[in-house]
């Protein structure tokens, strides 16, 4: 379907991709941030702009070469003019980025951090580079010498490359003409980037691995007679689309993994080059590369691929980094004790990374072991590197459970890591489900089965994020612990849809894309309308990652205009354009930047003062509702709904990492006034303590609870 908007109804969606990734950019410039924060910011920025052009760009780029549109890339202007714009505004971020870095380097040498080049060692350093170079690097590197070669290497996706230029003599005295050798050198992702140099008194030193290639590039072309050499950063980032093969004979799981191999062949989507580099060798890589004025040609820095900051090194400095507040206790719930048991009696919520996110592997081990549980069933999309949930289901396996798992083979970026965890636990027995036809599994459920008195009882939970202990450190997000039978039948039901899928099952309690999310949210919508011109109390409240639904966005629109007031807390994109009078008046949307990543999905309905209260794994995107399978699930214990109420209302009351959602995308800061300051991670971290130290302080001699 081809959507047309008018003008100023909508913001364009890559645009406010592009003003998020300006809000990660403002965390790196904030000198309140502790330095080190400040470069792993730098980091997340340029990460964040690589799955950009692999992903977004690319898919714009694909339209404006088909000159087509779609719903799930609604375009307000031509996608041509779009590329045009977007790479004016990348190019402008990449300046600034690099004005940003150049501040923080200062800084950091008011810190006795210096950063060096290869120009800049003494002795001792140039010493310790080349023997550094040789014993670490050297048996490391690609080299490329290009111009004998008939066919031009393929250069891999956001790879660094350093593009060599080598001026050889005159082949004949006399001669005039000088010959030029070009070479390529594949920065190798086996060391670090960052090489710590001896440290002098309170000094300590570091050198970029480019650099230390760049001083050892007499070593590297020593059988060349050239005059002169230099060396230029260059990188290329590829369609990463995953084009899947048609082949019946086929499984899926090989049609996905060679459309995983086939992205490194994918089409050129950006060239970013170092801004120094010579015009003649410039031009040579263009014309080799086939790039041409569709791509994105990005001038950059001396150094690329600048989301290795993520892992800078802390150099010992605890005092440059954020304090980590250790993850809290949930009351009522023990790592030692009985899980089950607690969950057989009540709900409990899980806010991570502010509450520990062990119970969630708890939960498993302790099903793994528990004589009394038959079956395990869960969705699995992004997962830990060396995951404690994969290990805690092949426990699982290993002690007689039938454990039945849906992995997303699909997720982007993730193919490769979810393949290789499919086979491991098709090897151990588990059953594995590889999605429905057409829909990605987007949900984050887990149910056990447990005979109890004769009778099969079903415990579980339901998360708005990835069963991925490691995210989970840094990703905000919520889970629900529940023995509540019904929605747990529900989830049951879910899994026979995964088995079934031409069966469209009926559900009372959860609502579940594809078939009923879209009304289901129409109809609350409608609902606070209706209560709105009843008089009766009605807002909506709602915390997602992104809203980028153009239907979704006038419904908002249409109950704004009926009087609902409506907050919006909404991390990344956001087409929604509030405030404007006779469309989004009662309407008001910021965003939260800070340490953790915002990721949880809770949806407030003010139900004339009895508030509907929802998490969910699903974000208002076209793909979201229409094409995924997401669950959204009820909040029926008091306690949880006061929680979720309170922690909605501390992230609206921040005025310290909050930003303001507008037209102009210009990510102003939300005003203080007289308010104090008041950063809204920390006091969500803060609410959490103080509940637990009331609880201990009720607490009665005996141990019990009054």
């Amino acid at each position: 379907m081809i959507h047309h908007s008018p003008v100023n109804r909508y913001n364009d969606r890559e645009k406010s991709w592009l003003a998020f990734n300006a809000r990660v950019l403002q965390e790196a410039a904030d000198e309140t941030v502790p330095l080190l924060d400040r470069l792993r910011f730098l980091g997340i920025f340029s990460n964040n702009f690589d799955e950009f052009f692999r992903v977004r760009y690319a898919a714009i780029r694909r339209l404006s070469l088909e000159g087509i549109t779609s719903e799930e890339l609604p375009l307000t202007d031509s996608a041509h003019k779009l590329l045009g714009e977007i790479t004016e505004i990348v190019i402008e971020q990449q300046s600034e980025s690099l004005r940003i870095l150049s501040r923080i380097e200062k800084e950091l040498e008011k810190e006795n951090i210096f950063m060096l080049n290869e120009t800049q060692l003494n002795r001792e350093q140039e010493l310790f580079v080349k023997d550094f170079f040789l014993q670490k690097v050297t048996n490391e590197l690609v080299t490329i010498v290009l111009n004998d070669l008939k066919e031009f290497p393929l250069l891999k996706d956001t790879a660094g490359y350093l593009a060599v230029k080598m001026v050889m003599p005159p082949k004949r005295e006399g001669d005039t003409d000088k010959r030029v050798r070009y070479a390529i050198i594949e920065m190798p992702r086996t060391v670090s980037r960052f090489v710590i140099l001896p440290s002098v008194n309170e000094k300590q030193f570091i050198i970029m691995l480019d650099d230390v290639v760049r001083y050892n590039l007499d070593n590297i072309f020593n059988i060349f007679k050239y005059e002169s050499i230099s060396a230029h950063m260059i990188k290329i980032t590829r369609d990463a689309q995953l084009d899947l093969d048609s082949d019946q004979s086929k499984s899926l799981m090989e049609k996905i993994w060679t459309g995983v191999k086939d992205r490194r062949i994918g089409e050129p989507v950006r060239f970013v080059y170092d801004a120094a580099i010579e015009e003649d060798t410039l031009q040579y890589f263009l014309e080799k590369l086939n790039i041409d004025s569709t791509d994105s040609i990005i001038p950059g820095g001396r150094y690329h691929n600048r989301r290795d900051y993520m892992d800078f090194p802390t150099l010992g400095r605890a005092d440059l980094l954020s304090q980590q507040n250790p993850p809290l206790p949930v009351n009522g719930l023990s790592l030692e004790g009985n899980i089950l048991q607690r969950i057989k009696r009540k709900d409990y919520m899980v806010y991570a990374p502010y509450q520990s996110y062990s119970y969630v592997i708890k939960f498993l081990r302790e099903a793994a072991l528990d004589p009394k549980v038959l079956s395990i069933k869960i969705t699995l999309y992004r997962l830990a590197k060396n995951s404690q949930i994969i290990s805690s289901l092949i426990n699982a396996a290993k002690n007689g459970k039938k454990v039945t798992v849906q992995i997303e083979l699909q997720a982007r970026f993730d193919e490769a890591s979810n393949i290789t965890y499919a086979e491991m636990m098709q090897t151990e027995g588990i059953n594995l489900i590889f999605g429905v036809k057409g829909l990605k599994v987007h949900s984050k459920i887990c149910m056990v089965e447990r005979l109890e008195s004769g009778k099969i009882k079903r415990y579980g939970f339901i998360s708005t994020g990835n069963f991925n202990e490691s995210t989970a450190k840094v990703y905000t997000d919520v889970t629900l612990f529940t023995g509540h039978q019904q929605i747990m039948k529900e989830v049951s039901k879910i899994f026979d849809f995964f088995d079934v899928n031409y069966k469209v099952y009926r559900y009372k309690h959860l609502i579940v894309s594809p078939h009923y999310t879209r009304n289901k949210f129409y109809k609350l919508i409608d609902k606070e309308i209706l209560n709105a011109i009843a008089g009766k109390e009605a807002y909506i409240k709602l915390k997602m990652n992104s809203l980028t639904d153009f239907r979704m966005i006038d419904k908002l629109y249409e109950a704004s205009r009926e009087g609902v007031r409506i907050q919006l807390v909404i991390r990344g994109m956001c087409c929604l354009i509030p405030g404007v009078p006779g469309m989004s008046e009662n309407i008001e949307a910021i965003s939260i930047v800070d340490n953790y990543l915002e990721h949880p999905r809770i949806y407030i309905f003010a139900n004339a003062g009895n508030p509907d209260i929802y998490i969910s794994s699903a974000d208002f995107m076209t793909r979201n509702l229409d094409s995924r399978v997401e669950v959204t699930c009820p909040i029926y214990d008091e306690d949880i709904k006061k929680e979720m109420l309170d922690t909605f209302e501390i992230g609206w009351k921040g005025n310290v990492k909050a930003r303001l959602h507008s037209e102009g995308m210009e990510n102003k800061y939300r005003k203080k006034s007289n308010a104090k300051p008041f950063r809204a991670q920390h006091e969500t971290y803060n609410y959490y303590r103080n509940k637990l130290e009331v609880i201990y302080t009720t607490v009665s001699p005996e141990g019990t609870e009054e």
